[in-house]
């Protein structure tokens, strides 16, 4: 998820309770090709530590060559598989070919899958992506990216047309699921999975081989301990957070940037308004801190 799923959240992701493999936000593959913007797309969307390990890093974007060079950075930067963003539905990424627009165009789909495992050499290439486009076109879409053979596919269970402003239609990944039998290719589900026994029903109800969990993490690095977090948790959770991302992009992002991760902690408790108020305030890592144990105290029984 853009600006959500940096180095800093996966690396509290998996001190808390880490899933069995971690993306990256997605990256422009024009931007990593492109020799002024280089470095600093790396610095701010590509760092990582070896504790996030299994990491994927996604890619978005239209040109096939631009792919095959991106994915050979990914290998030689250490990644351990390629993911292809074909399911963003937002407005800039779609005008410019990327994400979800590329369900109207299946050959350069399958173009850009082709060079993008060319690329990769000997890591995994997946896709991600939407039901269709304007409306449920899964048979003959699904039917496209099979014919290219990626390691895995994530399907989100909603059209580029319906957001995220309707159910997600689990019927219809189980049908992508029943299309992939005995290809070899890996189908994932994902929309709107709460907890880990949602994502445990889903996955025997509709024959799926996992489940990507999106939304649902924001402030609840917690999802896969199956565990519910003490107010304690939350609170040392906002301070190591903020140190991690503070330590990881100083001079890169704006401490602004974490605000929404703050926000989404201070919830669901008494007093919890007032914490996240203080907190929108906060400058940086050390601010955090204070404010945390200022409202510690305050609150102490």
């Amino acid at each position: 998820m853009h600006e959500v799923t940096d180095t800093a959240f996966r690396q509290v992701v998996a001190r808390i309770a880490k899933p069995d493999v971690l993306f990256t936000e997605f990256v422009s593959v024009d931007g990593l090709c492109h020799e002024k913007s280089h470095e600093k797309i790396v610095r701010y969307y590509l760092q990582f530590v070896d504790a996030e390990r299994p990491l994927v890093a996604q890619l978005w974007g239209s040109d096939p060559e631009k792919f095959f060079r991106a994915a050979q950075m990914m290998r030689e930067m250490g990644f351990d598989g390629v993911d292809i963003n074909m399911g963003c539905p937002d407005k800039a990424v779609v005008k410019s070919g990327g994400g979800a627009a590329l369900i109207t165009r299946p050959r350069l789909a399958q173009e850009i899958i082709v060079a993008a495992k060319e690329g990769a050499g000997d890591l995994p290439v997946s896709v991600k992506t939407r039901i269709g486009f304007e409306k449920n076109e899964i048979e003959s879409w699904m039917a496209a990216l099979l014919d290219a053979c990626p390691a895995a596919i994530a399907v989100h269970g909603r059209t580029k047309k319906e957001l995220s402003r309707v159910p997600a239609q689990w019927d219809v990944i189980g049908r992508a699921a029943r299309m992939a039998q005995g290809s070899g290719v890996l189908v994932v589900g994902n929309g709107d999975i709460k907890t880990m026994d949602d994502a445990r029903a889903k996955v025997d109800q509709y024959g799926i081989d996992g489940v990507m969990v999106g939304r649902g993490i924001l402030g609840n690095p917690w999802f896969f301990s199956e565990t519910e977090p003490s107010l304690e948790d939350r609170l040392s959770t906002i301070v190591v957070h903020a140190k991690i991302f503070e330590e990881s992009f100083a001079g890169v992002k704006s401490f602004a940037h974490l605000l929404k991760h703050l926000h989404a902690y201070a919830t669901g408790f008494v007093g919890a308004k007032e914490l996240r108020l203080e907190l929108m305030r906060a400058k940086n890592a050390d601010d955090v801190a204070r404010i945390v144990t200022a409202w510690r105290n305050a609150h102490a029984a």
